[in-house]
């Protein structure tokens, strides 16, 4: 993944030199709207994301799916796919696609054809065939699903007619459809490929993007803002706003004065302790919902002493956790006891929060010889969807640990560089978090957890055992949702007593709005399109 860092960081500043503007429009509020949010851009194809902005806000808006997710009932519901059908006992799935779904037409590609069986078959061969010469182009890491080992998993993807796709298994996997509805599994052009490989500019397929979505990529300001232009052709029906600013150049207080001066429209992540701010000013609008995430401590397990159970559990036992909840989430979120949110339906309901007993983790550290212990603790500079204060909460860590005789030195890291760095292992413990746009329990486990995500780069824990890794395969195989709530059960208390992290908190999703902005949607599994988004008396034209 290093090696992918600066080929897309340079091919997205050359994008974002030839905008023609250098700050967004004074008139934006007349025929669009501006979204605050923290975060960075590598790439604008969210297969080669491991989440962030490019996931978890403009995917939504710049591609589709096969498959999406109801934000209320938490069902799969079509898409790109108009239907599908499971055969093979949950290994061959069969998508029959719609009709008349034009690709967007950009500055750098007009699409002569709409989006068929080709463009699927070509979005997942290269994600899934190492064979295919896209496969490798701007890297040829998807941490996503390398970390659930589709590549190996996925037998053929092949197209039976112009609107239907087969996508066949090695083995059954129940959880399958899910990935295919979240945001990293973007329907992508195969006529736009062909273009560019033709002018030999593969890599221009992720920073100058192409989808079927109601927006596509107008501007981009490195660490600025991004410019969204209204889809005119988009096959739900013309969106309601012409354009979308993506603003990222303020953090923290920053961005909360810019939505009370009217700067912003959309705040999203607020920080819980502005929350009072925001619920008092009548201009202003909050939504809460529970999310599907979680934020965790991880330790890492190839590090002495942190490779022993009992000295993980001695830390764990360090941490006073309702403390953090206090002053970190004022209210917004609930004590987590797994790596599964509780809104999951393989929650186990007996799993228990650890205790918070700084004398019991002396005695343990004491019992296991570990002494003038000394840590570093790598921390997300920035807000995030699972933890609005990362820094705030690595200094009541590391407060927690120097009441048991454990030193912690803090180290500030940003974006794609803290999973660089912490992929080298020299870290000993990180503050991370996940959050996914699946119901699907799989989507916790086996990329925070399994050996294959050390690989892909989502497994800080660096955490590998066959025994769990065995456990999440049989959860796979089976189509019945009361075999896979037993699988799961048993593995929730297998990381209970390894303990590789530590779950800390259940975060509500927040997102404050200016008054005269309607039609948000906030779903547990990220930000909705913004299709339906408009203002009371703003120039829709």
């Amino acid at each position: 993944m290093r090696t992918l860092i600066p080929t897309l960081l340079t091919g997205l500043a050359l994008l974002a030199s030839a905008s023609a503007c250098s700050a967004p429009p004074g008139d934006i509020r007349q025929s669009g709207f501006v979204y605050c949010v923290n975060g960075a851009v590598t790439t604008f194809n969210p297969q080669l994301a491991s989440g962030g902005l490019v996931v978890d806000t403009l995917a939504a808006q710049m591609y589709d799916r096969l498959l999406d997710v109801d934000p209320y009932t938490y069902r799969l519901i079509p898409e790109l796919a108009e239907s599908w059908e499971t055969r093979d006992n949950g290994a061959t799935y069969r998508f029959h696609l719609r009709h008349n779904v034009p690709f967007q037409q950009t500055a750098w590609f007009r699409p002569t054809r709409a989006m068929n069986a080709d463009d699927v078959v070509f979005s997942f061969q290269r994600i899934f065939d190492r064979h295919s010469p896209w496969h490798n182009v701007n890297g040829g890491s998807y941490p996503y699903f390398d970390s659930l080992q589709f590549a190996d998993a996925v037998k053929s993807v092949k197209k039976l007619n112009p609107y239907t796709v087969e996508i066949q298994l090695k083995s059954p996997d129940a959880s399958f459809l899910w990935h295919m509805a979240t945001h990293y599994a973007p329907v992508l052009s195969a006529e736009y490929a062909e273009q560019l490989t033709r002018a030999d500019h593969q890599e221009q397929m992720d920073r100058q993007p192409v989808g079927t979505g109601p927006f596509m990529l107008s501007d981009y300001r490195t660490g600025q803002y991004i410019r969204l232009a209204r889809n005119p052709d988009y096959w739900k029906g013309l969106p309601r706003m012409a354009q979308v600013v993506i603003d990222m150049g303020a953090g923290g207080t920053g961005r909360l004065s810019k939505l009370l001066t009217g700067e912003c429209d959309v705040l999203a992540y607020p920080a819980a302790s502005q929350i009072s701010v925001l619920r008092d000013d009548p201009r202003l609008r909050l939504t809460l919902r529970p999310g599907m995430n979680i934020a965790y401590l991880a330790f890492n397990t190839r590090k002495a002493p942190l490779d022993r159970p009992d000295v993980r559990q001695a830390l764990a036992l360090a941490i006073n956790n309702e403390r953090l909840m206090q002053s970190i989430y004022y209210g917004t979120a609930e004590t987590a006891a797994s790596i599964l949110p509780r809104a999951s339906w393989a929650y186990n309901n007996d799993s228990r929060v650890t205790e918070y007993n700084p004398g019991k983790a002396r005695e343990l550290l004491k019992a296991q010889g570990v002494d003038n212990l000394h840590l570093t603790l790598w921390v997300p500079s920035t807000s995030q969807a699972w933890n609005p204060s990362p820094l705030k909460t690595a200094e009541l860590i590391q407060a927690d640990l120097a009441q048991v005789g454990v030193t912690v030195t803090i180290v500030p890291v940003e974006g794609r560089f803290q999973e660089a760095r912490l992929m080298e292992m020299n870290h000993d413990l990180t503050l991370a978090g996940w959050a996914t746009d699946s119901n699907d329990p799989d989507s916790f486990f086996r990329p925070l957890l399994s050996c294959a995500a050390i690989g892909s780069q989502t497994n800080y824990a660096h955490w590998c055992d066959a025994a769990l890794d065995d456990v999440l395969h049989k959860a796979l195989l089976s189509q019945h949702l009361s075999s896979r709530i037993d699988y799961y059960d048993q593995a929730q208390s297998m990381l209970a007593t390894s303990l590789p992290v530590l779950p800390l908190a259940y975060s509500l999703r927040l997102q404050a709005y200016r008054a005269d902005i309607h039609g948000l949607v906030l779903s547990p599994f990220g930000n909705a399109s913004f299709a339906g988004v408009h203002r009371d008396k703003a120039g829709e034209k």
